[in-house]
């Protein structure tokens, strides 16, 4: 694995953003978001996962050991009310906008205004637990609507080599969507090509955000140390460019907007911002993830535990419910099998 490119040098520069990224599929950019911002953000979301019994009693909160007998993960309910807690803090939802991001990105994409994705995720991983660890996959499949699309991924705070953080293989934005397959982790899949000498990644600081196109290859580095790893992603287009109707939702549906809403400044200048555009929405391709579903029935069925992420996905949000019961026995099953 070789070190990221720092692109600190050209946020100025328009010209060379736009080549960076047509060239290498991402940009490492050190120092970018101020600290105080992030480590006030940090502190809000870690007082609602001590709470959640997620940090080791009787030690700092700032610290984040991880209590692991509170493991979860998306989307399984625990996970998910925990986590709809923190997404209705407005300052989660703010970051995005941060100048900073939002500036880079215009001067990036120079030929059109800059639409941030309503749809902000937050991750909380736990240590110690390196099968849950995201797999190699592309955003778009997931995210769809324009190719064009971008990616801030930043840390809460600066990751050790033990804390592991986030890799991308260089140059694979470049060739359409990859073969994939199920797998554990945050989105299901795995992509099945290794990409062998591609890999870019390193430490990070608090501040630092790593923005890569929609297509390109990335996937998490275990995290092998003893605290939680806390992390946004947050998606941006030019609003001139489609958009799929999920980016629009709250990650933590079948919360509402509303639901969140009641919870911020009654003058939030943030509440649907999205629609003083005219957007031109389209519909989503669910082929990727029938693909996907119907490779991990036929795992479950041979008791393939590889298979628990995407059936997981199947439950919390198929809209069909003949396949989310079928789903939800073949977890059972699993489970059973695993006890």
């Amino acid at each position: 694995m070789q070190p990221f490119l720092d692109s600190s040098d050209a946020i100025d520069d328009s010209d060379e953003l736009a080549r960076r990224m047509d060239r290498h599929g991402y940009l490492f950019v050190r120092g970018l978001l101020p600290t105080d911002v992030v480590e006030s953000l940090r502190m809000q979301l870690l007082t609602i996962a001590r709470d959640a019994g997620w940090v080791l009693p009787d030690t700092e909160p700032s610290d984040a050991v991880a209590d692991l007998t509170g493991f979860c993960v998306e989307p399984e309910p625990e996970y998910m009310a925990k986590y709809g807690r923190m997404y209705e803090l407005e300052e989660f939802h703010r970051v995005q906008h941060r100048p900073e991001l939002t500036g880079l990105l215009t001067r990036m994409c120079s030929d059109g205004e800059i639409l941030p994705h309503p749809r902000l995720i937050g991750r909380t991983i736990f240590p110690q637990k390196e099968a849950f660890t995201t797999p190699p996959h592309q955003d778009f499949v997931p995210i769809q609507g324009t190719p064009e699309t971008y990616t801030a991924w930043f840390p809460l705070a600066a990751l050790s080599d033990d804390m592991g953080g986030l890799e991308v293989a260089e140059g694979s934005h470049r060739h359409g969507v990859y073969d994939f397959e199920p797998a554990l982790g945050a989105g299901g899949i795995s992509i099945v090509d290794s990409f062998a000498g591609q890999w870019r990644g390193g430490t990070f600081a608090q501040g630092d955000v790593l923005f890569f196109h929609s297509m390109a290859v990335h996937r998490g580095v275990p995290n092998k140390g003893d605290r939680l790893r806390m992390s946004v992603d947050a998606r941006y287009q030019r609003v001139k460019d489609p958009v799929a109707p999920g980016s629009l939702l709250p990650h933590t549906k079948p919360q509402t907007w509303e639901e969140i809403y009641a919870h911020w400044c009654t003058d939030s200048d943030l509440k649907y911002y999205w629609k003083q555009w005219n957007l031109e929405v389209v519909e989503y391709d669910n082929s990727y993830h029938e693909r996907r579903d119907r490779m991990a029935m036929k795992m479950a069925e041979r008791g393939d535990p590889d298979s628990r992420s995407a059936l997981q996905r199947i439950v919390a949000r198929d809209a069909d419910p003949n396949k989310r019961e079928r789903a939800q026995t073949l977890l059972d099953t699993l489970d059973t099998n695993d006890g």
